[in-house]
């Protein structure tokens, strides 16, 4: 299966940088409609069969230009939700509330899936809930499938489960506003990230090709 991972457009708290991750979240900015509008170009080559998005507004207002132009039904699941800050919402991102939540988002994908974050979920769970729409989008047959989902989460689970991501990699390169990382692969055969932000990854190995610019994770995002 072919399985773009796409962030959601812009939103107020982005703009202010907060971390905002409780249901339902914020809506859209102006740019952020304008970037979702502009999905269905950007896309304009990928065959996609099956279309996903959180249940936080902001990935289903994201998706809503995509699916009219595909004639596709917009599949909501809980599973690719933002992951929770728990006791850290609506902290400045900034701020050593932004520090902890990264290293607790990496600390995930590098193996320590106990580590909690404060008052929210931990790896075991936020792994699981992502594995389970994978495992649904993989079981419907679809040849390629996207999921609007969320910046931290993605790159959380693409740094977790692709062979060829490493942590250090995805740590270094947020993605913007509707960036897509583009993987293939399954469940049981795993996965390797062709693309991310547009830029080619290595296929094998830790990801080392360059992609867009990005801090690394001691001056957290």
């Amino acid at each position: 299966m072919r399985l773009l991972l796409v962030r959601h457009g812009q939103t107020p708290s982005n703009v202010d940088f907060l971390l905002d991750t409780a249901i339902p979240g914020a809506a859209l900015t102006p740019l952020g409609e304008q970037q979702a509008a502009a999905l269905p170009e950007a896309l304009a080559d990928e065959d996609i069969e099956a279309l996903y998005a959180s249940t936080l507004v902001r990935t289903q207002l994201t998706a809503a230009p995509l699916a009219a132009a595909r004639g596709l039904d917009v599949l909501v699941r809980d599973g690719i939700r933002e992951i929770s800050a728990g006791d850290l919402e609506m902290l400045d991102g900034w701020s050593e509330a932004g520090r902890t939540y990264m290293e607790t988002v990496f600390a995930w994908s590098a193996g320590d899936t106990a580590r909690r974050m404060p008052g929210g979920e931990n790896g075991v769970e936020a792994l699981a809930r992502y594995d389970s729409v994978i495992a649904e989008a993989a079981g419907s047959g679809a040849g390629t499938v996207a999921l609007v989902s969320h910046g931290a989460a993605i790159r959380m689970w693409v740094a977790a489960r692709a062979d060829n991501v490493d942590v250090d990699f995805a740590a270094a390169r947020p993605l913007d506003n509707t960036g897509v990382v583009v993987l293939e692969g399954s469940p049981a055969d795993g996965w390797k990230a062709l693309t991310w932000a547009g830029a080619v990854v290595a296929s094998t190995g830790p990801a080392t090709e360059a992609g867009p610019a990005g801090r690394p994770l001691d001056e957290v995002e």
